[in-house]
Parts: C-alpha cells; sequence; structure tokens
C-alpha cells in the first residue's frame, strides 16, 4: 500500500456497497482509496489493529475508513471517501454541516434496507486482476 493511502471497508456480500467499491475506483484517479471487505481476514486484522473490534463496537453495515490512524465510520466515511474523489464530488464534503445525528439516521435507514432493495450476493467480491492490487490480501 502506498504511503499516502486509506483503506476502505466494506459489507461484501452487499450490492450497494459493492457499487459503492466499484464508483470510488472510477472516481479514484490517484489511487488513493485501498479496499478489503468487513468480513474478510484482512478487514477483521486492520479493525483490530485499530482497536476496533465487530459487532459489538461497530455496526458491521457500515461503511469504514481508516485512514491516517483514524477510523470513521457511517456518514462520516462517505463524507471523507468524497473529499478524497475527483469531480465535483468533495463539494459533498460540506454535508459535514449537518448534524452527524441527522446525516447517520439517513445512513442507518438506507443500511437496514440495503439488501432488500439492492439485494446481496452469496460471496464476497472479487476483484479483477487489474484492480487486484487495491485490495488487501494476505
Amino acid at each position: 500500500m502506498q504511503k499516502s493511502s486509506a483503506v476502505i471497508l466494506f459489507d461484501g456480500v452487499c450490492n450497494l456497497c459493492n457499487g459503492f467499491v466499484q464508483f470510488v475506483i472510477r472516481h479514484d484517479s490517484r489511487g488513493y482509496f485501498h479496499f478489503a471487505a468487513l468480513q474478510s481476514a484482512e478487514g477483521q486484522a486492520l479493525l483490530r489493529a485499530q482497536g476496533v473490534t465487530l459487532p459489538t463496537t461497530l455496526d458491521p453495515d457500515s461503511v469504514v475508513l481508516v485512514e491516517a490512524g483514524q477510523v470513521y465510520t457511517h456518514s462520516t466515511a462517505v463524507l471523507q471517501i468524497a473529499r478524497r474523489l475527483s469531480g465535483l464530488w468533495p463539494l459533498l464534503g460540506a454535508g459535514v454541516v449537518v448534524p452527524r445525528a441527522w446525516r447517520d439516521a439517513a445512513y442507518r435507514w438506507v443500511a437496514r434496507n440495503r439488501y432488500r432493495w439492492f439485494g446481496r450476493q452469496a460471496a464476497c467480491l472479487l476483484p479483477t486482476p487489474e484492480l487486484k492490487s487495491r485490495f488487501l490480501s494476505a
């Protein structure tokens, strides 16, 4: 992993989450972000290294961003990720002015319904050979 990078942990069986990862890859022209499924050994090891355990400390339905020794979850993770993307997406970072309780309530509502609305896969996303270097592996 490059020195100035961050890791996005996501629900590897969630179609919405996999779509989000693909979106980030398309809009991350610098290759800043790396990825791991929350369910993977690599994702769990990274969380443990940050002092986070699942499921008691963190809702497993949250996208997690690990950047510069900080762990961001829920809507804050999404806004932090948007700030690093190319195009106009960094403007979404202004969403931090909305109270976190409101942002996270909306985030959790979508998270609770994501399988019903977008479906789920039987197994975690497998990256293409071109993208393999962007995903954490043992």
